[in-house]
């Protein structure tokens, strides 16, 4: 699956959004709805709420679909920040693995992929961004056994 990353940015600092990384949890936008709404095309408006406002609503997100760098680093760097604490792995009622820490993921392929902060598992096997959570857990009603 291509890698997607949408930018939008007030001028102090640009929110980056992975598409294929989200996991529809809706904390993004669940009380900055008025910067963070689905039903608009861009759907993230920057001009809304005060920066400070953003990147806490930002920072919520469990996926790290949703994260952001300050315009003014000199260096870009990954803006979601690693995590320097035990790694903790939550098994959600009815949802993914919710991974908290650092981690590196090996695919089948021999690649690996470092995530930091937040990772969703799928634990209801379908998926279409194995082995990530897309949120088809909720389509299709997945259960615990």
């Amino acid at each position: 699956m291509e890698e997607i990353t949408k930018h939008y940015t007030n001028g102090e600092i640009t929110i980056a959004w992975k598409p294929n990384v989200c996991i529809h949890s809706k904390l993004c936008w669940t009380g900055l709805l008025e910067v963070f709404d689905p039903r608009k095309r861009p759907w993230i408006d920057m001009t809304k709420a005060e920066t400070d406002l953003i990147i806490s609503q930002v920072e919520k997100c469990p996926s790290g679909a949703l994260s952001y760098f300050r315009n003014d680093e000199k260096q870009h760097t990954a803006s979601t920040p690693e995590i320097d604490v035990e790694t903790i792995v939550e098994v959600t009622p009815n949802g993914p693995l919710m991974i908290y820490g650092n981690i590196t993921i090996k695919h089948k392929n021999g690649e690996e992929t470092k995530k930091n902060k937040v990772t969703a598992l799928c634990r209801c096997g379908q998926s279409s961004n194995k082995p990530y959570c897309d949120g088809t857990h909720r389509k299709i009603d997945f259960k615990d056994e």
